[in-house]
């Protein structure tokens, strides 16, 4: 996809590479001060707005409309999706598994979510090259409903889990 862009692969891989260690290292500090759930729905948001803009920039090319933006968008498009993923979808999960289950089931209960997770990405990798197929601009509007899905499960199901105990926790997932 470089090439396409019009940068070296060596440029791209050194910014994704900088963007994720930054924008992770950020959340590290301010994970308890804002919360689990605001992390995911902030990040979710960002997540369907990086695939939109990355959607737009391959429609407009296929369609040959404003090509000169058309590179400008991918490259926003797809550092936005990376910041986003950091921000939250990448890592606050697995914080909030940690603290979810109790301790008679932790490991296998993080067991299956680990293998459910994999599954997830596997299932992504194995598509990719079939929806690119089908349809540049499409498979990340497909994306960006799939994430829009996302916020919706975090809004009805995510407990919040920042400064409570793990008997809150269950009697928040419970009632």
């Amino acid at each position: 996809m470089s090439f396409v862009l019009g940068f070296s692969p060596s440029v791209g891989t050194i910014t994704y590479a900088i963007l994720q260690v930054v924008v992770t290292l950020l959340i590290t500090q301010v994970i308890d001060r804002a919360g689990r759930k605001p992390l995911l729905l902030v990040s979710g948001s960002g997540l369907v707005l990086a695939c939109l803009i990355t959607g737009l920039s391959f429609y407009l090319k296929v369609n040959e409309l404003a090509l000169n933006y058309v590179p400008a968008m991918a490259v926003t498009g797809i550092l936005l999706y990376i910041g986003s993923f950091s921000a939250g979808m990448g890592a606050v999960p697995w914080v909030i598994m940690s603290e979810i289950f109790p301790i008679n089931i932790k490991g296998a209960a993080g067991a299956l979510a680990t293998l459910v997770n994999w599954f997830g990405a596997w299932a992504v990798s194995y598509t990719y090259n079939f929806l690119m197929s089908w349809s540049s601009y499409g498979t990340f509007l497909v994306y960006a409903a799939i994430n829009a899905l996302a916020i919706v499960f975090v809004i009805k199901v995510v407990p919040e889990t920042k400064g409570r105990t793990l008997e809150q926790i269950q009697a928040a997932i419970n009632g």
